[in-house]
C-alpha cells in the first residue's frame, strides 16, 4: 500500500471504525444523487482526507459518503479528479485505491458522456463494455509491481442482458459500448468526433479510465455506467457546455436512481 491511501484509509478508519465495504462507486457528473439513498450516512469533505485535494468542479460536491445501500456497506465518492484539473492519471486513481485499502472489492464508475454512435439519443444510458485511452497517461505509469496487466475483459459484462431487459420494461433506453476518453478541458472538435467515430466510439468523455485501470490492476470487479448528457461536437445543434451537462443529469434523476437500484440488486445475486 503506498503512503498516500495508507494516511488516508487511517484517517478514515478513525471514522468509519474497522469495518470494512463492499463497493465504492465513483460519481460523475449528473450522478450526485445515487448518494442520497445511502443510510446511516457519515460525509466526510475531500479536504479532510490526507492526500485529497478540494474539487472546484460544479456539479462534484467534492466529499466521501460512507453508508448502506440496499445492504451493502458502500463508499460513494461524491466528486472525482481529471486530468484536465492538472493530475497525473496515478492520482486521479486515488478514491479507488483508498476504496480498496478500505476492503472494496467492487467499484461502480459513473459519468456524463458525449453521444457519438447515431443510435444514442440524450437521456439514454450506456453500459461500459471497453474503452480507448486517449488521455496520453496511464495510472500504472511508474509503478514498480507487476504493471503489465491484461486489460480484456475489464468490464464485467454478464449483469448487462438482465439490466437491460429491466430497463426496457420501463422504457428507458441502455445501450452497450465503447468509450473514448479525451483529455479536455476543452470540448472535442468535429474532426476529433470524426476520428473517434472511425475508431469504434460510440462516447467520449473527460474521465473514467484511470479509475478503471487501477480497479482491475487491484483485482476489484468493474463496472461503469454512462449517461448521455449530449450529442459530441459536429452532431449537436448548438455549442456544447457544461451547463447542458448539469441539466441531463437534473432532468433524468428519476431514471438514473432506478438504473443504480436495479444494477445493485442484480450485483447482489450474482
Amino acid at each position: 500500500m503506498a503512503w498516500e491511501e495508507e494516511a488516508s484509509a487511517g484517517a478514515l478508519a478513525q471514522r468509519f471504525g474497522e469495518d470494512t465495504f463492499d463497493l465504492a462507486v465513483i460519481l460523475g457528473s449528473g450522478w450526485g444523487a445515487l448518494a442520497d439513498q445511502a443510510e446511516s450516512a457519515v460525509y466526510v469533505d475531500y479536504r479532510e482526507i490526507p492526500g485529497f485535494s478540494h474539487v472546484r468542479i460544479e456539479g462534484h460536491a467534492g466529499r466521501l459518503v460512507a453508508g448502506r445501500f440496499q445492504g451493502w456497506k458502500v463508499l460513494f465518492f461524491q466528486g472525482r479528479y481529471h486530468l484536465y484539473q492538472g493530475f497525473d492519471a496515478r492520482q486521479v486513481a486515488l478514491p479507488v485505491r483508498l476504496a480498496a485499502a478500505l476492503g472494496c472489492r467492487r467499484l461502480l464508475l459513473t459519468n456524463a458522456v458525449g453521444g457519438i454512435n447515431p443510435a444514442f439519443q440524450v437521456g439514454d444510458f450506456m453500459y461500459l463494455e471497453d474503452h480507448l485511452n486517449l488521455l496520453g497517461d496511464n495510472p500504472l505509469r511508474g509503478e514498480p509491481l507487476h504493471p503489465f496487466i491484461d486489460l480484456c475483459g475489464l468490464y464485467r459484462q454478464d449483469l448487462y442482458p438482465p439490466l437491460r431487459e429491466q430497463m426496457q420494461e420501463k422504457g428507458i433506453s441502455l445501450h452497450r459500448g465503447v468509450l473514448a476518453a479525451m483529455p479536455g478541458p476543452s470540448y472535442e472538435t468535429p474532426a476529433e468526433i470524426r476520428m473517434l467515430q472511425r475508431f469504434g466510439a460510440d462516447v467520449v468523455s473527460m474521465s473514467t479510465v484511470p479509475e478503471a485501470i487501477m480497479g482491475r490492476y487491484l483485482g476489484m470487479e468493474v463496472i461503469g455506467l454512462s449517461l448521455i448528457a449530449n450529442l459530441a461536437a459536429g452532431l449537436s445543434p448548438g455549442p456544447l457546455s457544461h451547463d447542458e451537462v448539469l441539466r441531463a443529469g437534473s432532468d433524468g434523476a428519476g431514471r438514473l436512481l432506478d438504473l443504480g437500484h436495479r444494477l445493485m440488486t442484480l450485483w447482489q445475486r450474482s
